[in-house]
């Protein structure tokens, strides 16, 4: 007959055996969710990697969308400030016999009276006056283009430039302002208006803000292409109300279906020919809109426009 010991023994030994083999279990089952949690973190980053991949491929199409207009726009005044020099180098000319003139005076080579009616015959030829008047304008006109130049370049650099995600402290007015700016070309045959409210400062990323709205822009611009005898406009308004930021574009352009509002977010659908849209201008418009923890509000019926609401959150601080 076994002993209370045996039996205290067998017990101690059943209980130490359980508790090694679920030590081990709980060990195996850590280490399979280490390897999980560490082929997630991979996944994640890939996952974000190709999103900005996404994100850029969809600028250079938008780029290729702008090109013509913008070196349309850059044109214009190149060829005037390049006018201009050629007319600041007849100038020069005469500037160059009046330089001559100071140093042979100068150096003794010519008398006053001889210094005056060369300085006369060249008055009648043209008048000093108005040739200072004219050098001043034609220098201030051609920096103007030059800047205007600039500007374009800036701007198209700007957006065409791989960002980041960081976020920072800013107001979402200044995004809106430099799409416009950048399209300005593409909507000279819209009508558009701008209605801004003095916003809050929030936690955002510019680079994405003006993206969505470079997007939300061109659609609406396209929508607006198949007006025939209506002027075409596009409003843009950016308000604070609720403790939000909306940004809302509106346009009186063909409008959407049912079905195309179904699915105007899915990945590469597109109510575009063939060859003139990738189909992912919206599916980026929502992931960017999200990643501020926002939300899109469209509202829209065939042939009688669109309005797209872009609700912004207030984020102090991730």
């Amino acid at each position: 007959m076994p002993s209370n010991n045996d039996e205290y023994k067998q017990a101690y030994l059943r209980e130490r055996a359980a508790r090694i083999q679920a030590e081990q279990l709980i060990e195996d089952k850590s280490r399979v969710l280490f390897a999980l949690n560490e082929e997630l973190v991979k996944k994640v980053a890939d996952f974000e990697h190709q999103q900005q991949l996404f994100i850029q491929a969809e600028k250079m199409a938008t780029l290729g969308t702008l090109s013509a207009g913008i070196a349309h726009e850059i044109n214009n005044p190149l060829a005037y400030a390049m006018s201009n020099l050629e007319c600041l180098q007849s100038t020069r000319l005469t500037v160059d016999k009046l330089l001559l003139l100071n140093e042979r005076f100068t150096s003794g080579k010519l008398s006053a009276a001889q210094l005056k009616d060369t300085l006369l015959q060249l008055q009648k030829a043209q008048s000093f006056t108005a040739m200072s008047n004219e050098i001043q304008e034609l220098v201030e006109d051609s920096r103007e283009g030059l800047r205007r130049i600039n500007a374009i370049v800036r701007n198209l650099l700007n957006f065409a430039r791989p960002k980041d995600n960081e976020k920072q402290l800013a107001d979402m007015t200044d995004a809106v302002k430099n799409a416009i700016k950048l399209l300005s070309n593409q909507l000279s045959n819209c009508e558009v208006n701008c209605h801004y409210q003095a916003l809050p400062m929030a936690w955002c990323n510019l680079a994405a803000i003006n993206q969505v709205m470079v997007n939300l822009l061109i659609n609406a611009k396209h929508a607006c292409d198949e007006l025939s005898d209506t002027q075409a406009k596009i409003t843009v308004t950016v308000a604070f109300t609720e403790q939000q930021i909306c940004i809302t574009v509106s346009d009186n352009g063909c409008g959407m279906s049912e079905h195309v509002k179904a699915h105007i977010f899915d990945p590469f659908f597109t109510t575009k020919p063939v060859g003139t849209g990738t189909g992912m201008g919206m599916t980026l418009v929502y992931a960017m809109v999200h990643d501020h923890q926002g939300t899109i509000e469209i509202d829209s019926q065939q042939g009688l426009g669109t309005q797209i609401h872009c609700f912004f959150p207030i984020l102090r601080h991730e």
